[in-house]
């Protein structure tokens, strides 16, 4: 009960409404009602230029995560709900009802810098009531990685964070992304036509998809969207979309895991050309596939080689990852992993006196000690010369220990300190010795 769940959607995963009811609440049944119906609302969801990471107050807030499949036509691809997500959840015993999971529904029109403070304010709330000690871990699909990064880099929510699990987060932005907000979003359905490419300019969340890693084929090799012109887009809109991705950092990559989506035809890098981008699948030559909205090269931290094992990978399709079973599989396990490090097994490396010559009838004095581990049980054996054991002692464990052996016949032995160690080995020793008859005078 001191551990409290996260489920963050991506873009459009959440519904919103107003005074007058639900302005985004798509069904699968009613989708294309839905989307119609969007393209005649638009004045009520368009944001009002150099919003920033503000709220437009305009009257628009989150209700609940979507439970169906829902689509914007060209700016996001049809996506499941997150009712899967939410049973395997309950199933681990993350209810709502015990104040140990938060579904966090967010208006992701708005820039995941204003969500992802808002996540913090409200997971502060809740970790409070849960008690001094509770950690929070986010499971986060799509954008909502974003929103989670953020609140937890640049909101303090580092501290009382156990775990980030993302679902297709697009950690370096979709090239799709790109396509849209240059080439605009219109879209025929039947005798009706919708244009979408306003509303879609508008949405700082949308541009903060935009690819951050080098995409667009410029003179001399690819480069970022800050380092050419891209049509029709708002120059400072696009940079401070750049500068969101570079406050990003590695700070909490220890403890995030990523799933991606993998062997799916992708859009990767870009061409543009006559005012209008092309979309091509390779990277440098090379098809390293995504989910079919986030390329390969989008979906890890910035620095990390894509054939890092933190990476890891299912084949699926952006669409359906928060629904895959092997998906939701992956994240029970790392949502329940715990925070156990089994104690390493450290050397006992005794140290021993043994004399290199006694005579015959003097006692064979070895002495023992240990100064940094303590083993269970100790074994100190005298071996002839061929190696056979002759006799051996156990002696109580102590710092310093004294081993005698008496009545030994003249010749050669070896003197061999071994033992039994709890969370530690103790290392062999084994040392010479010589017994002679006594000399006659």
């Amino acid at each position: 009960m001191n551990h409290l769940v996260v489920v963050v959607p991506g873009i459009l995963g959440s519904t919103l409404k107003d005074s007058d009811g639900m302005v985004w609440e798509v069904s699968g049944k009613a989708a294309l009602r839905a989307v119609l119906s969007l393209g005649r609302s638009l004045q009520r969801l368009k944001l009002p230029a150099g919003i920033g990471d503000e709220h437009p107050q305009d009257g628009i807030e989150p209700v609940a995560l979507m439970s169906d499949l829902h689509v914007i036509p060209g700016i996001w691809t049809p996506l499941k709900g997150y009712d899967r997500v939410t049973k395997r959840m309950n199933s681990l015993g993350y209810t709502v009802e015990k104040g140990n999971l938060l579904l966090f529904a967010y208006d992701w029109r708005l820039s995941n810098r204003y969500n992802g403070a808002r996540l913090a304010r409200e997971v502060d709330e809740k970790l409070d009531r849960l008690g001094p000690d509770a950690e929070v871990s986010f499971v986060c699909h799509s954008m909502g990685g974003l929103v989670a990064r953020w609140c937890i880099e640049q909101c303090g929510m580092a501290e009382r964070t156990s775990k980030l699990i993302t679902m297709g987060t697009p950690y370096r932005g979709a090239a799709s992304a790109l396509e849209q907000l240059v080439n605009g979003v219109r879209k025929g359905l039947g005798p009706l036509a919708i244009d979408l490419t306003e509303f879609a300019r508008s949405l700082p969340s949308l541009h903060q998809l935009l690819p951050e890693y080098a995409c667009i084929e410029g003179p001399s090799g690819l480069v970022k969207t800050t380092e050419t012109t891209l049509p029709e887009l708002d120059t400072k809109m696009v940079e401070d979309a750049a500068a969101f991705h570079g406050a990003l950092t590695d700070s909490f990559a220890d403890q995030t895991y990523a799933i991606l989506g993998g062997k799916q035809p992708t859009a990767t890098t870009a061409r543009i050309a006559d005012g209008k981008v092309t979309c091509y699948r390779t990277y440098e030559g090379e098809e390293l596939y995504g989910d079919a909205t986030v390329p390969m090269v989008g979906a890890a931290r910035k620095g990390l080689a894509l054939s890092s094992n933190t990476l890891h990978r299912v084949t699926e399709q952006h669409t359906s990852l928060q629904d895959n079973a092997a998906v939701l599989d992956a994240v029970e396990s790392f949502l329940t992993a715990k925070k156990i490090i089994p104690r390493n097994v450290t050397s006992t490396e005794p140290q021993v006196v043994v004399p290199d010559l006694v005579l015959a009838g003097e006692d064979l004095e070895v002495t023992v000690e240990l100064k940094d581990t303590t083993p269970r049980a100790l074994k100190v054996a005298l071996l002839d010369e061929n190696g056979r054991q002759v006799e051996s002692r156990s002696p109580a464990i102590s710092e310093t220990m004294t081993i005698k052996f008496d009545g030994l016949a003249p010749g050669a032995y070896y003197v061999q300190v071994s033992g039994i160690a709890t969370g530690a080995s103790v290392v062999p020793v084994t040392s010479a010795a010589l017994v002679m008859d006594c000399p006659v005078v």
